[in-house]
């Protein structure tokens, strides 16, 4: 909460897709003097706040994401040393930090929004909306982290005019968190479809917005692809089950008014246009490739688990040689890391260059890969879940099947190549692929499609699924050195939260522990 009552206002400027870090922090302006932005330029701002929590960074992978979510989903594998179940202090506040930051921008695009003119804000209305669906999005992964967090009441201390003490906020429950987002997510839907902007409304808009570059149709497929995303997570909720099969239902039925991302080509990310400015996944240039030495950390995190590892090969997976890449002194055979054999023997192997790694060119080495949000495959992989509940086989399989297809086809297309149809029906009938079984076999098949579709790529949305349905089974070694000896259920919060906002964070004290499951959690 110290960052939310503190956090400093980010104005951006014009074409900031080919802006570097230095000219942001040069259009950082004192909030005192905050009259002097404008909503276009805020808005741009507010998208640059998470940057680097949206691209490949270092910071991100080494110090948040190499010890919690990417080892606990086992899309690396995990490293059997002592408190490896328990989310580091730095991780925690770092991305705590950088989300309320965050939430403050946009709170602040909010604050001069109000303050203009009627005319203005019928003209501009579109930067609210679009901000809004794309807070919500990132809003969703930090209530998935922590559960209920500020935020309603939360970065308000410029709209407060700087009265500090009637910025401290609240904590919101998180299922009323994701009801608000659901709600507005909804009205959001409709108002796009009858949006109307005038020519110089749709042409600055065209250069602030880096996520979609103004397209409006783009913004309703994040719209309604989020929507399908927070429907399903909370849908194992008594609460939300209705409501997410009414939903799902009106969005899948009117592909004209609703319609969701359905090909890589139109998937929700940032891109890298030009690795020397300040949108990339290398270092300050873009030269280096920050993915890569945050991904490997202190040695060996680019690892794959032997589970994921074996699975592919097994199924002659086409994505094997494009995802990973055999070990030095493999012998062009792919291995992953075993969770159950002792550190000190994971290491050996580790160093001995047997196991295989994250491919280099591909992935972590490749400073243009798009910043994801949400992709096809995903969605695809939502839709054939909603459909397997509801009955109806042959649309779920469709819906896995375009899926599986299209993760293909997006690995693929990070490599510069592309997989032909031979080879993807032919791993579709793969007997560990193929859509056969009960529907608890198809469920696994589903969540197992998911899992490599996230990969390093998605690791928040790849943990978050592996707690929600408890699929695909992973199996770790208990660390015996620590109370904590499994992967936990949810983040705590950073210690200054009891320092800064100790009032609040009393409310919500006695549940602030890694194993309260977040309301989602409920297999």
């Amino acid at each position: 909460m110290k960052k939310i009552i503190f956090a400093t206002v980010i104005v951006a400027v014009t074409g900031i897709v080919s802006c570097t870090k230095q000219q942001f922090a040069d259009h950082y302006i004192n909030p005192k003097t905050v009259g002097t932005t404008t909503i276009e330029k805020q808005f741009a701002g507010f998208i640059a706040a998470d940057l680097d929590y949206v691209m490949y960074k270092y910071w991100n992978y080494f110090v948040v994401l190499q010890n919690t979510a990417l080892p606990w989903s086992q899309a690396v594998g995990v490293n059997n040393i002592p408190a490896r179940y328990v989310p580091g202090a730095a991780a925690v506040s770092d991305r705590w930090s950088n989300f309320y930051n965050f939430l403050a921008q946009y709170k602040e695009l909010l604050n001069v929004y109000n303050k203009s003119t009627d005319e203005e804000k019928a003209a501009k209305k579109i930067y609210v909306t679009l901000a809004t669906i794309h807070f919500y999005d990132q809003s969703q992964k930090v209530v998935d982290l922590h559960g209920d967090i500020p935020w309603s009441a939360a970065g308000l201390l410029s709209t407060n005019k700087g009265d500090v003490g009637a910025s401290y906020a609240k904590y919101d429950k998180a299922s009323d968190i994701y009801t608000k987002m659901l709600d507005d997510l909804k009205g959001f839907a409709e108002e796009l479809n009858t949006v109307s902007l005038s020519a110089p409304v749709a042409a600055t808009l065209k250069s602030q917005d880096f996520i979609n570059q103004g397209d409006i149709t783009l913004w309703k497929k994040y719209c309604n692809s989020l929507r399908i995303k927070l429907l399903m997570r909370a849908s194992g909720v008594a609460a939300f089950q209705a409501r997410a099969n009414t939903e799902i239902a009106s969005i899948l039925n009117n592909p004209s008014s609703y319609p969701v991302v359905t090909s890589n080509d139109d998937k929700i990310a940032i891109e890298v246009y030009n690795a020397s400015s300040g949108v990339n996944n290398g270092t300050a240039t873009g030269q280096s490739a920050a993915f890569y030495t945050g991904l490997i950390g202190w040695g060996g995190g680019d690892i794959p688990s032997k589970q994921l590892i074996d699975y592919m090969k097994a199924n002659t997976d086409p994505r094997l040689s494009l995802m990973f890449q055999p070990g030095a002194n493999a012998g062009g055979n792919y291995a992953g890391l075993d969770p159950s054999l002792p550190s000190n023997t994971q290491a050996d192997l580790a160093n001995g260059g047997t196991l295989s790694r994250y491919n280099f060119t591909n992935i972590s080495q490749n400073i243009n890969i798009p910043g994801m949000l949400i992709n096809a495959a995903e969605t695809y992989f939502y839709i054939s879940e909603y459909y397997l509940n509801n009955g109806n086989d042959a649309a779920a399989k469709t819906a896995y099947e375009n899926g599986v297809k299209i993760s293909i086809d997006y690995y693929a297309f990070l490599s510069g190549g592309t997989v032909s149809n031979v080879l993807k029906t032919a791993y579709l009938a793969s007997p560990g692929v193929i859509w056969l079984g009960a529907n608890a076999a198809k469920l696994n098949l589903i969540a197992t499609q998911k899992w490599i579709n996230y990969s390093v790529l998605q690791p928040l949305e790849n943990w978050a699924e592996v707690r929600r349905l408890k699929l695909p089974a992973l199996t770790f070694t208990a660390d015996n050195t620590n109370a904590q000896k499994m992967p936990p259920s949810r983040w705590q919060y950073p210690t200054n939260e009891q320092t800064y906002n100790a009032e609040n964070y009393a409310a919500v004290k006695d549940n602030d522990k890694i194993t309260t499951k977040i309301f989602w959690d409920v297999k």
